[in-house]
């Protein structure tokens, strides 16, 4: 039961924590990264996943890691979210890599433009003491791509094996 819940919980909550530092501080810590990559480890032993698969899980991570610094050093997304997007690579495995990359970059896409547009408008005076909304609203600001790598993961995550492998007949209720 206490595996179930993890595999059901612990994925979906470190990359909804991923997607809110990101929106409200504008930074993904490396904690989250280390947790994703950690629990990972500690849930694939636990249970029994292959010594095949979790070489193919570690090659997708490393795959995305390889990818997301390249980007990275381009200046075309923090480094943040190449960890972050790399760990949910690893848990997602190649099997949902292709799924999860697009997922992403269309939230990312949505995201980009509305956050454009709602730089367009004047900020209500009303909300000008959050730092973050000001941070947010500033015409140079980045964008907080951490969200929709969050918001790709947690799309896919049901499809996956993490979740299949779930008995869900013990959380009905009688």
């Amino acid at each position: 039961m206490i595996l179930d819940l993890a595999r059901l919980c612990f994925f979906p909550a470190l990359m909804a924590f991923a997607a809110a530092s990101d929106l409200l501080t504008m930074t993904i810590s490396n904690r989250v990264s280390v947790l994703l990559i950690a629990g990972f480890a500690i849930l694939a032993a636990w249970g029994g996943m292959s010594g095949h698969d979790l070489l193919m899980h570690g090659a997708a991570g490393l795959t995305v890691l390889a990818a997301g610094f390249a980007c990275f050093a381009m200046g075309w997304i923090g480094g943040g979210d190449a960890k972050v997007a790399s760990a949910a690579a690893l848990w997602l495995g190649f099997s949902h890599l292709l799924n999860y990359l697009l997922y992403a970059s269309l939230f990312g896409g949505a995201l980009t433009l509305l956050l454009l547009q709602f730089r367009q408008w004047p900020l209500p005076h009303a909300l000008g003491s959050q730092a973050w909304l000001l941070r947010l609203h500033g015409k140079d600001a980045d964008i907080p791509y951490g969200i929709a790598l969050a918001l790709g993961a947690l799309v896919i995550y049901p499809e996956t094996s993490w979740v299949a492998a779930v008995d869900l007949s013990r959380f009905v209720l009688p």
